[in-house]
């Protein structure tokens, strides 16, 4: 029996996800005019398939909270509007004052996405203030769990130690939610952001003589950090890839020249990926051989560099580009839905939709119709509650209409999405299809459609602390 179960996971394909991470601090300013290199959207390599933007210092004046609380912040907007035409959606976001964290996905990857939680700490003035911490987003990918915080560790040559007590205690937070891991059972986790570690000793004019020559090599033993891990058993799980490029702060703005300013502050790595994989820790606790066929995740760096074109603030930002690779334990979406017929605004429109047994559906879920850019699942055009709309159901699939007066009369390329409100995501996607014009009203100018006033989903805006 046991050689009939083991054939059968072998017949479980691996699944390679390509993640770009960013983190940036980005000193209060405004989104730059373009971000193409940082997203590397001009890369001649596969389309990424999940963004993770990490930023510190986000712009948290009292008049910033007061619009963000009802709106998105400019940050998220802007990286919007960059990724959702090209066929991402925010899936999550979560915000501490500056810290900002933001996770983007493609569309085929949504129904296989759940769980996802949000979390924050705060370690500034002894846990009372949000302005250092860490701000978290976890998830079930493919069934394998996945966690990135974002952090902002204090400031200054000194506080190496402090650095070290606010990161263990970001470590020790525990989801509110029941049956999630804490941080450090999840099996991937990225720890990121303008964590603060400087280069000590070695003095400034060495420094920038080594950084100037390009032997970056001759300041790794003095970073912070790393001389961290040397002694700390917690970091030492920790992964990074090579620091072969510059120190990341401090800049003057709109440069690459470093700090010129009376100050004159030593140049330091304060902006850094890491990740830690938890098998590979179990690993080194088990005296046995480990077997590849029980590797069931594992993280490639492919790439690890600074930007240096950015100049908006005093640090340039770092990203790292990986390969998650994860035997996935999910293959198939809870709920398969797609358009009945051609669609066009000139009539009634079902949905056709079928789950996966035991199913946990509620009155409370709905479809929503998005235009393809649709940024996230709040983005809808309309939407049907799948009870009250339905029309007709069997063993096998359920219908649901929307009026004709909800379909947009100008017609153009959308997709269906099917909320779960006990799963609070996403768990069904149709192909992309096409909306017929409305030919009533060709030549008749703009339409005058009345307008439909809904109740609105609950909202499925992200979790927020100022």
């Amino acid at each position: 029996m046991e050689s009939v179960q083991h054939s059968s996971t072998q017949r479980v394909a691996m699944r390679e996800l390509r993640l770009h991470l960013v983190t940036w601090n980005v000193g209060t300013a405004s989104p730059p005019p373009d971000v193409t290199s940082l997203l590397q959207l001009d890369s001649l390599s596969p389309a990424m398939d999940m963004y993770v933007i990490g930023l510190q210092e986000v712009n948290s004046k009292i008049t910033n909270f007061l619009s963000d609380l009802a709106f998105d912040d400019p940050w998220s907007i802007f990286f919007m509007s960059v990724l959702s035409p090209l066929g991402y959606i925010k899936l999550s976001s979560v915000r501490m004052q500056g810290l900002l964290l933001l996770v983007f996905v493609k569309h085929a990857h949504l129904p296989f996405v759940r769980d996802v939680h949000t979390h924050y700490t705060r370690t500034g003035l002894y846990g009372y203030w949000g302005n250092k911490g860490g701000v978290t987003i976890r998830m079930s990918l493919y069934g394998r769990t996945v966690c990135f915080i974002n952090c902002h560790l204090p400031a200054h040559m000194e506080n190496t130690e402090q650095r070290l007590d606010d990161f263990e205690k970001i470590l020790e937070m525990q989801f509110e939610e029941e049956n999630i891991p804490s941080t450090l059972d999840h099996d991937v986790l990225f720890w990121f952001g303008d964590l603060n570690f400087r280069i000590a000793d070695y003095g400034i004019h060495f420094v920038r003589e080594s950084i100037n020559n390009k032997r970056y090599n001759l300041l790794w033993e003095k970073d912070q950090l790393n001389m961290a891990k040397k002694k700390e058993a917690f970091l030492q799980e920790f992964i990074e890839g090579p620091l072969q490029f510059k120190p990341t702060y401090k800049f003057d703005l709109h440069s690459d020249v470093y700090d010129t300013s009376e100050k004159k502050r030593k140049p330091a790595w304060t902006d850094r990926i890491l990740w830690r994989v938890k098998s590979l820790c179990q690993r080194a606790l088990k005296e046995d051989d480990f077997s590849e066929e029980e590797q069931t995740i594992s993280v490639t760096l492919n790439n690890y560099i600074s930007h240096m074109s950015y100049g908006i603030s005093d640090h340039k930002p770092v990203t790292g580009t990986f390969g998650l690779e994860l035997k996935p334990l999910l293959s198939d979406p809870l709920v398969t839905l797609s358009p009945e017929g051609e669609w066009s605004a000139e009539h009634d429109v079902l949905i056709s939709y079928s789950a996966v047994p035991g199913f946990p559906s509620s009155a409370w879920d709905w479809i929503g119709l998005f235009k393809v850019t649709f940024r996230h699942a709040n983005d809808y055009v309309t939407y049907a509650w799948v009870e009250d709309d339905e029309i007709s159901s069997n063993e096998d699939s359920k219908q649901v209409y929307m009026s004709a007066a909800e379909i947009p009369d100008v017609g153009g390329e959308f997709l269906l999405c099917y909320y779960s409100n006990n799963l609070q995501s996403i768990v069904g996607i149709s192909q992309p299809f096409q909306i017929q014009p409305n030919r009533t009203l060709i030549g008749k100018g703009p339409a005058q459609k009345e307008n439909v006033w809904m109740q609105k989903p609950d909202d499925l805006e992200p979790h927020n602390e100022f």
